[in-house]
């Protein structure tokens, strides 16, 4: 017998769930707490199936038979309502997932693998550069070259680095909606080779052996502090970035392992990096031990041995012996390892490895911050010894590495 109004508002709660038949297949489910449920069974394709179609009295008896009679509507064309609901809900996910609304997302989910200053940069070029344009599409619509108009705006205006980083940035968002089911591809792929190159920007630097030989003598006669003095040398010894440098920690040092363990934290890319340490960095190290080896930082600011030295303490240093910016930089010693150590024949991976360069074969395994480790060790202490050899001034033939 069908429903009516008064039976279904007259209709209690039982100990145990109740159901009240409507016709073909449509009933009402009544919970012990009294909330009531409109279900469909159905079947399709010889499978019993269940399809909820609202909550009483929001959905009333006239509504509820009306989505019954669609749902069999459906049946009768061999679609299953069910698949069909879910294909509505997800084509309608699509449509409110825009750009900025995934962006932003993706931001919150991963900004805290990045350091403060770099989870603003990207956040700060997508809301300047991209937002206004494509945060409001959906997501899932977004062509390559609507995408490319975005960049050739920054690109319009000199940014070419800036538009090469937002397009990288981007084809992270895409990404990220294709892993969560928001989109089906990453235009960003499509971009490749569609922006100029990024001029290439080169760190002053020395890298004539003569020239170098002057610069080390020139950081053994410095006449500055000794925490300058010993943070120059192993600048030359370890090739770390500037900032890997001063705010190096006493504790991140293994004397016997003769390694410096540099945190991921600390680093550009978020990953640990060894950093073996030849003799003459061991020395330099223990020179310096005395006076800072009681507080945290190996080079502490003059201040105050609560905070690492200035950023600017290297760039000043070389400055007073008589480097200006245009020839040697504290980020200059790494070009310097750099040039010398691939023309002396060592294994290009091994110097990308001990640079902690982004560089990265996309087929390889996931980076491992041991990898040529063994070789690495090798290279340091040869390292080391070339550069002493230069400073005493002896005749060098720049050693070939052959195996």
């Amino acid at each position: 017998m069908p429903l009516t109004d008064i039976a279904i508002k007259n209709a209690k709660p039982g100990p145990k769930r109740t159901r009240l038949k409507d016709e073909r297949g449509l009933f009402l489910e009544i919970s012990p707490s009294g909330g009531k449920w409109w279900r469909l069974r159905y079947s399709f394709q010889g499978k019993e199936n269940m399809l909820s179609l609202g909550v009483y009295p929001d959905v009333s008896l006239k509504e509820a038979r009306a989505r019954r009679d669609e749902a069999r509507r459906l049946l009768a064309q061999g679609q299953d309502p069910s698949q069909a609901r879910k294909a509505e809900k997800f084509e309608t996910s699509l449509e409110a997932a825009t750009f900025e609304l995934v962006a932003r997302e993706w931001h919150a989910k991963f900004r805290t693998n990045w350091s403060e200053s770099h989870a603003l940069r990207i956040m700060t070029r997508l809301s300047q550069d991209a937002f206004p344009w494509i945060g409001a599409r959906p997501i899932g619509e977004i062509t390559a070259p609507e995408l490319l108009g975005v960049a050739r705006r920054v690109e319009a205006r000199g940014a070419i680095e800036t538009a090469h980083r937002l397009v990288q940035n981007c084809g992270q968002v895409f990404r990220y909606a294709i892993a969560t089911g928001r989109a089906q591809r990453d235009p960003a792929a499509d971009l490749r080779g569609a922006i100029p190159p990024s001029p290439t920007k080169h760190h002053p630097s020395i890298t004539e052996p003569k020239a170098v030989c002057a610069l080390l003598r020139a950081i053994d006669g410095y006449e500055g502090s000794l925490v300058v003095r010993c943070a120059l040398r192993l600048a030359y010894l370890s090739f770390v970035r500037p900032g890997e440098l001063r705010r190096a920690e006493w504790a991140e040092f293994d004397f016997e392992a003769a390694q410096w363990r540099i945190p991921a934290a600390k680093m550009k890319m978020r990953e640990q990096h060894i950093v073996p340490l030849s003799r003459q960095a061991l020395e330099a190290l223990q020179e310096l031990r005395p006076l800072t080896g009681d507080g945290r930082f190996v080079f502490p600011s003059e201040r105050t041995k609560e905070r690492p030295m200035s950023e600017n303490t290297v760039n000043a240093a070389l400055r007073r012996m008589g480097y200006g910016k245009g020839e040697m930089t504290g980020h200059g010693f790494r070009s310097m390892a750099s040039t010398l150590l691939n023309e002396q024949g060592w294994n290009r991976d091994a110097i990308e490895r001990q640079l902690a360069h982004a560089e990265r074969d996309e087929i390889r395994a996931a980076y491992n911050y041991a990898e040529f480790l063994p070789e690495r060790r090798k290279m340091m202490q040869s390292w080391a010894d070339y550069l002493d050899s230069l400073k005493d001034g002896a005749s060098i033939i720049p050693f070939q590495r052959t195996a």
